[in-house]
């Protein structure tokens, strides 16, 4: 008999803590719909404001912009064409002004062509010293 009794005990604190487990799992169950029932909602909530926002605030049309005509940049002028007869190129970087047929003729980043005379009114010196020979 005792031992009926033992075996009785042990089957109902068994069935006791087979029915806690079932009420855990069946809480959690629970949580986990209503946590997805609330992202739902919340999902379909932000869809339908998005919604009102757009009929309220639609988008801007794209506004066509008229192409803009850019002037060409000026071409520069024929460094050879615009030298000879008797001119000289003065390097306006180092106030300097080289000769026709020397080396740097035309050939320096800035300069521009002139005549000797206007060159030294204006301030620049042959190179080394030396006037262009006539």
């Amino acid at each position: 008999m005792k031992t009926q009794i033992r075996a009785l005990a042990i089957a109902v604190g068994l069935m006791c803590a087979a029915s806690g487990f079932a009420q855990t799992a069946t809480t959690t169950a629970v949580n986990a719909a209503t946590t997805a029932a609330t992202n739902a909602a919340t999902t379909a909530k932000t869809n339908a404001t998005a919604a009102v926002a757009a009929k309220v605030n639609p988008p801007a049309a794209p506004v066509a912009v008229a192409p803009v005509a850019v002037a060409a940049p000026a071409a520069a002028p024929a460094k050879m064409a615009a030298g000879g007869a008797g001119k000289v190129w003065v390097n306006s970087s180092s106030k300097t002004y080289h000769c026709e047929g020397s080396k740097f003729y035309g050939k320096t980043k800035t300069g521009e062509y002139m005549a000797e005379a206007d060159a030294k009114a204006k301030g620049n010196h042959a190179v080394k010293g030396k006037a262009c020979a006539k």
